[in-house]
């Protein structure tokens, strides 16, 4: 068996890429709450928002309310998204730790969502990256639809490759690998994340991916054994897949920790304390959490406590 990485870093995106999907308005002060109870669970980075037109997502429209709201810990790292350049000069005053650009390894994904082929849209945020780092910001770049798209189907490695390379030619210092639609298998996970390490060392590799088909925890199982050891997952499993009606989106974070501590892998993190986040946040959304981990604890409690 290969050599598993002893420790992992945990990147909680619920409260940005979880919520924004929620139709239903979730208060700015539950946004915040749920903040300080990941950073209470052990969480050292956390996608926090993102500063895009609240026209195109109207969850994010208290972005500025949310980042005032916070107390913020020391070493913890609070990361926006941003689309463009307008989108972080929002951000800058609020004073993120990092902030996230994006770009698709595939073009029809590319056309549909944003209305420019990959070059073009890698290339806007060029100013945006230059901005960011002058103002002594850390960049972390995301790869959506590495493993396949809702429109064109499969996606190259080849072209998985070419975005990691545009994305690390305008100065992204992080990529993320990320399973959009949650189509992605073990051994393709990895493929996927092999032409990732080719340009950036191991530290700054990350794999998001969706559970749609319950792959998930086996991706993240094939990347811990090429050594990867930093992975998005999401709070009590937040953020449905827009592009497959009722299917589940980030895989959660509860699971993903019961699996590493089973593995006898470090995360820093109480797995009660996030299953209490997830109960939190998924009561404020008026339904039982995802997590299947978080579900069973639970369960497990109330039988006690009976």
């Amino acid at each position: 068996m290969s050599r598993l990485p002893p420790r992992v870093t945990i990147v909680d995106v619920g409260p940005r890429d979880g919520l924004q999907n929620e139709k239903s308005h979730v208060a700015t002060g539950h946004k915040v709450e749920l903040v300080h109870r990941l950073q209470a669970a052990g969480l050292h980075e956390i996608e926090v928002t993102s500063f895009v037109s609240p026209k195109w997502v109207p969850q994010m429209g208290d972005n500025a309310a949310v980042m005032a709201g916070l107390q913020r810990q020391a070493g913890v790292r609070y990361s926006v998204l941003v689309p463009n350049l307008k989108g972080l000069e929002a951000a800058l005053p609020t004073q993120p730790d990092e902030i996230v650009v994006f770009g698709a390894a595939s073009e029809a994904f590319s056309q549909r969502n944003i209305n420019c082929g990959i070059d073009e849209s890698i290339e806007r945020f060029r100013p945006v990256v230059e901005g960011a780092r002058a103002a002594g910001i850390k960049v972390r770049g995301a790869v959506s639809c590495a493993l396949g798209c809702p429109y064109q189907g499969e996606v190259s490695l080849d072209d998985v490759e070419r975005v990691v390379t545009l994305m690390k030619g305008i100065g992204v210092q992080h990529v993320g690998i990320a399973d959009t639609i949650g189509v992605g298998t073990p051994r393709r996970a990895q493929a996927a994340l092999e032409r990732a390490l080719k340009h950036y060392p191991l530290a700054e590799v990350s794999g998001h991916f969706h559970d749609t088909y319950g792959q998930a925890l086996a991706n993240i199982y094939a990347c811990l054994e090429l050594g990867v050891f930093t992975f998005d997952t999401s709070i009590a499993g937040l953020g449905g897949c827009p592009y497959a009606k009722g299917a589940t989106g980030n895989v959660a974070t509860e699971d993903v920790v019961f699996m590493l501590h089973g593995l006898g892998i470090e995360t820093g993190l109480d797995l009660d304390a996030l299953v209490d986040a997830g109960a939190f946040i998924s009561g404020v959304l008026g339904r039982p959490p995802v997590s299947r981990a978080g579900k069973a604890l639970l369960t497990k409690r109330e039988k006690a406590a009976a």
